[in-house]
């Protein structure tokens, strides 16, 4: 056996907001054989399995996960052919280090974000005016159903906001093995987000310099709690929460009779996306909201928190609460950002 099968390992201390149950059988795979072998062990053992990265875009039931929890662990950075090629396990925040080390711009502004490489195409992961569709070429990824490696382009991975082939039309067939990024030598950093562009003036950092807009991006995380850090109990969180709810033109005609101030920006095929950090706070949520042992932070409200023993119950609760007084408040819906591993 290739791969060192556990049982019952608490899956909390594997998540950033600290909340899950035990695994039923639970390894790590550093390598593609380990992989593979502990999949068909899973096929033959007629086990389900859930495919483990950061932990940073996470919710897991309190009892756990009745199956094989498979941590990917997948490491190594290579430029090589045009392309910066990062290993599925490689930390996020490290590949983008490295990235503006080498002087390759296009990655900067995601800074800061915790989680693994191979989370970034599947949640099509974004922040501050970037998201990585722009730059993703290829990801490899061990195909479950054809028991064999594939290649898929960026058109393949039908990217879309926080969305993409493995999340929403083909989720649990592909493993991310492997993403290759198409990066610009020496360019400079891509600053759309206007509070980005604020700190950058202020200060007089130039857009060519990539370390600098990274330190910039980094700081304005921290004031948002949004960067790991044990000292800080607002960081104990999935990060943003919610998605910024997209409507359309016509229900956004309807929405601003209501709130014609309410912050909203331009979307795909003339759709307009909302803040729901605004509509959150303006449904009645205030920064450091409590409920029980979870809460919002008091940073942020986009961020719930695991104020200490906090279960899933408590934050799928939470949850529920303010997506009824949004809607009641403004007939929009708000939809969550991790992944829920509740069943």
């Amino acid at each position: 056996m290739t791969f060192d099968l556990q049982q019952q390992v608490p899956l909390a201390p594997f998540t950033t907001i600290g909340i899950g149950g035990p695994a039923r059988f639970f390894t790590r795979a550093a390598s593609l054989d380990a992989l593979r072998d502990a999949l068909a062990w899973a096929a033959r053992e007629s086990q389900r399995v859930f495919i483990l990265g950061g932990g940073s875009n996470l919710l897991i039931a309190d009892r756990g996960f009745d199956g094989l929890v498979i941590r990917i662990e997948l490491r190594g950075i290579e430029e090589r052919d045009g392309l910066l090629h990062v290993a599925a396990g490689e930390p996020w925040d490290d590949a983008v280090a490295y990235a503006v080390r080498r002087g390759l711009a296009g990655i900067e502004c995601l800074s800061g974000i915790p989680g693994l490489t191979g989370a970034t195409p599947i949640q099509n992961v974004g922040a501050y005016g970037q998201d990585v569709s722009e730059t993703i070429a290829r990801v490899q990824v061990w195909d479950r159903a054809a028991q064999s490696i594939a290649e898929l382009t960026n058109e393949q991975c039908c990217f879309g906001y926080r969305s993409s082939l493995f999340k929403n039309i083909e989720k649990g067939r592909y493993v991310v093995l492997s993403v290759a990024y198409a990066l610009r030598p020496g360019g400079d950093a891509t600053v759309r987000y206007p509070e980005l562009q604020r700190y950058l003036d202020e200060r007089a950092i130039p857009i060519g310099d990539l370390q600098r807009v990274r330190e910039a991006v980094i700081a304005i995380r921290k004031r948002k709690g949004m960067v790991l850090d044990p000292a800080d109990p607002d960081t104990r969180s999935d990060g943003s929460f919610f998605m910024n709810p997209v409507i359309s033109a016509d229900e956004y005609a309807s929405f601003a009779k209501i709130v014609p101030d309410a912050p909203h920006f331009p979307a795909a095929d003339g759709s307009v996306k909302l803040s729901a950090a605004w509509l959150i706070e303006h449904a009645g949520f205030h920064k450091g909201f409590v409920h029980g042992n979870a809460g919002l932070s008091s940073k942020h409200t986009l961020a719930i928190v695991n104020r200490g023993g906090a279960s899933a119950a408590e934050v799928l609760s939470l949850v529920e609460k303010i997506q009824e007084k949004v809607r009641e408040a403004f007939s929009v819906n708000i939809h969550p950002e991790p992944e829920f591993v509740l069943d």
